[in-house]
C-alpha cells in the first residue's frame, strides 16, 4: 500500500433534492465552502437513497438532460456519504471532514455520525496503513447535544442569519411562519425552542415555526396565529432547499397545503419559495462549523 500523502477533503452531506430548480441551494452552499477553503477538495453527497436513485436514472434520460444542460455532473452521479468518503480515501485523501447541512441533531445527523464513528473503528496491523489520518464530522446548523459547543449559541447565530426573512415579513406587515420538516420518530422540540430564540432576537416580530412531521404541527401554528388575531403571514421553508415540500406541502394548490389551510382560516398568505441554502449568511454557518471541527481535530485547512 505504501505511505499516503495527507490530502484533505470536505464532504458536504445533504439530505438531497430531486428537483432541478431546488439545486441552487445545494450549489450555493458548495460555492461558499469552496471559496472559504480554496486548497481543499469539496464534494457533495446526498444521504437520501431515494433521491440518489432518481438522479442516477436521469443519467440516461436524454429528454431530461436536453432540458437541463446546467445540471452539474457531480449531481447526476451523486453518491451517499459512505461511498463519497471511500472514493476520496481511494484517491489519497486521508484527512476528511464530513459536514452535514442538516438543520438539527435529528435522525439524518444521527445516522451520519454512526457512519463516521464506525469507519473510525477500522484498525490495520501497521498504523501507517490506516485508511484515514483524521475522519471527523461537524455539527448541524442548530448545533448538537453535548458540552463541546453550546447549542444555544448555535441557535442564536442561526437566528441572526435569518434577519432578511424577518425584514421581508416586516416590510409586508405579515407574521413570519416557517415550515420545517420535522420527524415522526425523533423529538422535534428543537423547532419550538428555536422559535423562542427567534422571538427573543427579534422582539417586535411575530414568528412561528411548524413542521410537516411532528411538533409543532400545522394545526398548532394556525391555532396560535388565529389566537394572536394575525391577518397576514409570510410562509417560508425552514429547509435547505425549496423542493417538493416547499412547492407542494407549503405553497401548493392542494386543499391540505399550508397556504390553503391558512386561507381557510381567513388569513392572507404570501409564499416565499427559497431554501435556506440560498442565503450566504446561512451557508457561513456551515463554513464556521467546518473551521471549528478542523481546529478541534488539528486539521489545517
Amino acid at each position: 500500500m505504501g505511505q499516503q500523502e495527507d490530502k484533505k477533503a470536505i464532504v458536504l452531506a445533504y439530505f438531497g433534492t430531486s428537483c432541478p430548480y431546488a439545486l441552487v441551494a445545494v450549489m450555493d452552499i458548495y460555492t461558499e465552502v469552496q471559496k472559504a477553503f480554496t486548497d481543499v477538495e469539496v464534494k457533495v453527497a446526498f444521504t437520501s437513497n431515494i433521491v440518489r436513485r432518481i438522479w442516477h436514472k436521469r443519467q440516461d434520460d436524454r429528454a431530461f438532460l436536453a432540458g437541463h444542460r446546467d445540471i452539474p455532473k457531480d449531481i447526476l452521479y451523486v453518491k451517499g456519504p459512505l461511498a463519497t468518503v471511500a472514493d476520496l480515501q481511494d484517491e489519497g485523501y486521508r484527512s476528511i471532514i464530513v459536514q452535514p447541512t442538516h438543520i438539527y441533531d435529528g435522525e439524518e445527523y444521527s445516522d451520519l455520525c454512526e457512519y463516521v464513528r464506525n469507519l473510525n473503528h477500522i484498525r490495520t496491523i501497521k498504523a501507517k496503513y490506516m485508511p484515514f489520518k483524521k475522519l471527523v464530522i461537524g455539527r448541524p446548523a442548530l448545533g448538537k447535544n453535548g458540552p463541546e459547543y453550546d447549542y444555544h449559541r448555535d441557535m442564536e447565530v442561526a437566528a441572526k442569519a435569518l434577519c432578511r426573512d424577518v425584514a421581508l415579513a416586516k416590510k409586508d406587515n405579515a407574521a413570519l411562519v416557517y415550515m420545517g420538516h420535522g420527524n415522526k420518530f425523533y423529538s422535534t422540540g428543537v423547532y419550538a425552542e428555536f422559535q423562542q430564540v427567534m422571538r427573543h432576537e427579534y422582539h417586535s416580530a411575530q414568528i412561528y415555526i411548524g413542521t410537516v412531521e411532528g411538533f409543532p404541527s400545522l394545526d398548532d401554528v394556525v391555532s396560535a396565529v388565529r389566537h394572536a388575531h394575525i391577518k397576514k403571514v409570510l410562509l417560508k421553508p425552514l429547509m435547505i432547499v425549496a423542493g417538493d415540500h416547499a412547492r407542494n406541502d407549503m405553497a401548493g394548490d392542494g386543499d391540505d397545503s399550508w397556504k390553503n389551510t391558512f386561507r381557510r382560516a381567513g388569513i392572507r398568505v404570501i409564499c416565499d419559495i427559497h431554501g435556506l441554502g440560498e442565503d450566504k449568511q446561512w451557508a457561513q454557518i456551515y463554513v464556521q462549523h467546518i473551521r471549528d471541527v478542523a481546529h478541534d481535530s488539528h486539521i489545517e485547512l
